[in-house]
């Protein structure tokens, strides 16, 4: 199993609420709520460590109310390299409906200052020339806070692919924008997040495959498009690749991207065939959607939806590579 990192820079802690239907302006009664300790980066380490890797955890908390979040860790397995900043980490809101409909009400976040931020990239340049403890891999998931530029993602993408790490991002807007251009090793934006960077609509298969082959060719190793029920769209020297997800029914989205960047890191961290790593990725992201919180690495059926999961290649391209 491999060492992966993962920075949440923006963390949250999770309010997910279950319901019947949104009444604006209305009582609404919910069939279940449930706070975690949540964040791109917090949510593939989940999946991540549950698979066996040693998943390290870094990026910003508010001092004021991490315990839920040591409280996560431990039970998560993970190594807790988080820096404490003063204040309390923001809470989002999400309101997932019976139609799979699911609304985000989200917090900006703490304030970074230059000396936090700096802090944190003293502390990657150490981890990277630790032999023992170099990742293997780094995913940088989620928004941006407040004191965070989209140009201070960029170069924390430069500086760490300029220690020889793979970096994975996953976020959206004008970080995505500016992380592209960084190079990073693999981006994982979804259909309306491509068509953002793309800078167009994107309403067909074969417009989102045009635009994911210009993201790979734009220097990103590792293009992964995730479409909802559409499919998993994923381009990289392996050649192009399309997944379809089996039928599952939706009680929430919330989680499932992250899942799927996890379930592909595994595969090819461990070293899988391209089939192999995006069957299962997407079949985990599909049993993702079926609960609150991210795929269950355990669930009984899970062999059944990979089975389920179509994957067929769209070139004859050289199915060779690694993850670096």
């Amino acid at each position: 199993m491999a060492n992966v990192l993962t920075l949440s820079l923006n963390p949250a802690l999770d309010l997910a609420i279950s319901l019947p239907r949104l009444a604006l302006g209305q009582v609404n009664r919910t069939d279940a709520t449930h706070l975690e300790a949540a964040g791109k980066g917090v949510n593939v380490a989940r999946v991540l460590a549950a698979l066996g890797h040693r998943v390290r955890v870094s990026g910003f908390l508010g001092a004021a109310n991490d315990g839920p979040f040591l409280r996560a860790f431990e039970a998560m397995g993970v190594e807790d390299d988080f820096l404490r900043v003063a204040g309390e980490t923001r809470i989002n809101a999400k309101v997932a409906e019976h139609d799979g409909r699911v609304t985000d009400i989200n917090g900006p976040g703490l304030e970074i200052d230059a000396a936090a931020f700096g802090a944190l990239v003293e502390r990657l340049d150490a981890l990277a020339t630790d032999c023992e403890a170099r990742p293997d891999a780094v995913l940088i998931g989620g928004s941006l806070p407040p004191g965070i530029a989209a140009e201070d993602l960029a170069a924390l993408v430069v500086r760490l692919r300029g220690h020889g790490l793979p970096v994975w991002v996953d976020t959206s807007g004008a970080a995505l924008r500016a992380a592209i251009e960084a190079g990073p090793t693999a981006v994982k934006p979804n259909e309306v997040e491509l068509a953002d960077w793309a800078g167009r609509a994107l309403d067909t298969s074969a417009e989102r495959l045009a635009a994911a082959l210009r993201l790979h060719a734009a220097g990103v190793e590792e293009a992964l498009i995730s479409a909802g029920a559409e499919g998993v769209l994923w381009i990289s020297r392996r050649g192009s690749w399309l997944a379809t997800p089996p039928r599952v029914a939706v009680a929430s989205t919330v989680g499932a991207g992250d899942t799927l960047v996890a379930g592909m890191l595994h595969g090819l961290l461990e070293g899988h065939a391209a089939p192999q790593t995006l069957a299962f990725a997407t079949a985990l992201s599909a049993e993702s959607v079926r609960h609150l919180g991210v795929g269950n690495v355990h669930a009984e059926d899970l062999s059944s939806l990979q089975q389920q999961t179509r994957v067929r290649r769209l070139d004859d391209a050289d199915t060779g590579g690694a993850l670096a």
